[in-house]
């Protein structure tokens, strides 16, 4: 009898085709995710799942999915995953580490470029047919010449760095207190938010991580100061950017991550807010990151072996362990 393997967002004819092979496959058909009684209603007996950024996965979870073996994740960062329980459970977690890097720096240095030089509000102007030509207007700042703090210098933010060098920026600071890189001035947090044009956030939400940038240290940014956050949504305040917006201290707020998606957090808010969508000096996309077709094809691919992997008995080339 094959193994049954429950997939909570629709997947392309490809992989899914790879997946029939090994076993019987229940799949949503989205894009809204299932409810949390319909997802433990079809892994009762599962032995598979592969798993998606909505869903979050817990001890209470893991419980009432007793044949379940692996968990096989078409994403990279695991905040909304409970390793531990994972763990204990005998569940073999795996990720996909590296494959959504390089779309995801793109796309934070292009949210940089539309908050600063106010591509939203432009728009907004042509589109409302009353445009007659250039006018002394949406005067902004561009990275060339500024200071630009990268926040987190994993592989993302590694990757970030990599694209701020060829745009001539006065100096990029490196915040990350594990690791460094050679192209960056490595200075505090503190200091990155008083000397920072632009704040450019790529770390991965933890327990030290949530809240890292809050109302006291967002009071002493520079002002004018642009931030980006492709990393979390809990890494920074949203409620206390919103009021700096308000204020004026914050120049622009660009955002494809948000607090309400941090699954995990008992006590995360349930929508983006307020503040934020209805400021004219924020750019928010809808967590697209990775949005890149070939991109996500090969993720699929990557979780999909993943998964096989564990099902034969294999340790995934992939699997990730409880981390404190």
């Amino acid at each position: 009898m094959k193994s049954k393997i429950v997939i909570t967002q629709p997947i392309h004819p490809d992989v899914l085709q790879k997946l029939e092979a090994v076993g019987q496959v229940v799949m949503n058909v989205g894009p809204e995710p299932w409810s949390a009684p319909v997802l433990q209603s079809h892994l009762a007996d599962a032995e598979a799942l592969m798993a998606f950024m909505p869903d979050r996965i817990d001890a209470e979870t893991l419980r009432q999915a007793p044949r379940l073996k692996t968990i096989a994740c078409a994403l990279k960062g695991y905040d909304n995953f409970d390793l531990a329980a994972c763990d204990e459970a005998g569940v073999i977690l795996s990720f996909v580490p590296d494959l959504l890097t390089e779309p995801t720096a793109e796309l934070a240095v292009g949210l940089a470029i539309a908050a600063a030089r106010h591509v939203m509000p432009g728009d907004q102007i042509v589109r409302s047919g009353t445009y007659e030509g250039w006018r002394p207007i949406l005067y902004g700042t561009g990275l060339h010449a500024s200071v630009v703090a990268v926040i987190g210098l994993g592989a993302v933010g590694r990757a970030i760095v990599d694209r701020l060098s060829g745009f001539g920026c006065a100096e990029i600071l490196g915040v990350d207190p594990g690791q460094g890189d050679g192209r960056t001035t490595p200075v505090e947090l503190a200091e990155a938010v008083r000397r920072a044009d632009y704040l450019i956030l790529a770390v991965p939400l933890t327990s030290h991580t949530r809240y890292l940038l809050d109302a006291d240290l967002l009071g002493q940014a520079k002002p004018g100061v642009v931030i980006v956050n492709i990393g979390r949504g809990s890494v920074i305040s949203e409620a206390a950017v919103a009021k700096c917006l308000a204020q004026g201290s914050i120049g622009a707020y660009a955002a494809d991550v948000y607090e309400m998606e941090d699954w995990l957090l008992p006590d995360r808010p349930r929508s983006i807010d307020a503040g934020l969508l209805a400021s004219e000096r924020t750019v928010l996309t809808p967590h697209i990151g990775s949005a890149v077709a070939r991109v996500r094809l090969a993720i699929e691919h990557r979780a999909a072996d993943n998964l096989m992997q564990a099902l034969a008995g294999q340790v995934p080339q992939d699997a990730l362990h409880a981390v404190t």
